[in-house]
């Protein structure tokens, strides 16, 4: 999004996920998928329903429907597909 920090300095778990082009590119191993899924599970949950706005509320369902996805790819051992 133009910033002019790169990825290789941040330090995030959700870095696998917020380095990924949009609609190509590598699968996410199970294992990536099992690394993930705790912060975005907790970021999710940080917000309750009602207490922010509508297009926020959308973005966060939209990260706890991605939870059950890499909850779902680690479970079954399968990498998840991007396109």
């Amino acid at each position: 999004f133009g910033g002019s920090r790169p990825w290789s300095d941040v330090t995030t778990t959700l870095a696998p996920l917020l380095d990924h082009p949009d609609d190509d590119g590598p699968e996410l191993t199970p294992i990536q998928c099992a690394a993930i899924l705790p912060r975005l599970q907790e970021l999710a949950d940080q917000c309750h329903e009602g207490s922010v706005a509508p297009f926020l509320q959308q973005h966060i369902d939209h990260a706890r429907q991605l939870a059950i996805v890499l909850q779902l790819c680690v479970e079954k051992d399968v990498d998840l597909v991007f396109g």
